[in-house]
């Protein structure tokens, strides 16, 4: 019996692991791209409603089934991306319940087809993060700044993960490139006053 548990525990983890790469079909393809967000509609009006976004409800089944099904057409979907963030971390689950593959296989996926997709190396940085994995979050985020040096929202979530490693050079140095762009939000300037490490 426990030789029979382990064995299905070792096919349950590797069917869990199972993540070929995105194949583009219609409708379907880049988020970011005007000809590929012509079929957006379609997927987000049956599958990716408000209520799946905010976790309340399925649309057509379980709410990790219908952010799946909107990741497996449009793999950078940046909304959804986070919204499955959020469930596999309310979960507690890798694989929320309904997904067709791991939170960290959607974001493979994702890098895989648009390796140069800002939006999505930021969103994985703030979900490692939030698992309490700093130094790939670390990556993930100065990758998103140097894809987008003008995203003032880059700069200051990568200062808050220098506060946190206490590398407060670098954490200066991105808080003067949020605060220059316009960033309004002064939590970062105010841990670094708290550290006593701002100057004016």
């Amino acid at each position: 019996m426990k030789l029979l548990t382990l064995l299905l525990f070792c096919v349950g983890a590797q069917a869990a692991d199972d993540c070929p790469a995105y194949v583009k079909h219609d409708p379907g393809g880049d988020y970011t791209n005007a000809d590929d967000r012509q079929g957006l509609a379609v997927v987000e009006n049956f599958h990716f409603t408000p209520n799946v976004e905010r976790l309340a409800r399925g649309a057509t089944g379980a709410i990790g089934a219908d952010i799946s099904y909107t990741l497996e057409h449009f793999p950078n979907h940046h909304r959804a991306l986070a919204a499955m963030s959020r469930l596999a971390l309310r979960e507690r689950n890798r694989k929320p319940h309904g997904a067709r593959y791991t939170i960290e296989c959607f974001f493979d996926r994702a890098l895989g087809y648009r390796p140069d997709d800002a939006r999505v190396h930021a969103l994985y940085g703030s979900y490692l993060l939030a698992l309490g994995q700093t130094d790939s979050a670390l990556e993930q985020l100065e990758h998103a700044a140097r894809l987008e040096p003008d995203n003032p929202t880059a700069h200051y979530n990568l200062g808050l993960l220098y506060v946190k490693k206490k590398d407060y050079d670098k954490a200066r140095a991105s808080a003067r490139k949020a605060y220059s762009m316009g960033f309004p939000l002064p939590g970062l300037k105010n841990k670094l006053s708290a550290a006593g490490e701002w100057r004016d």
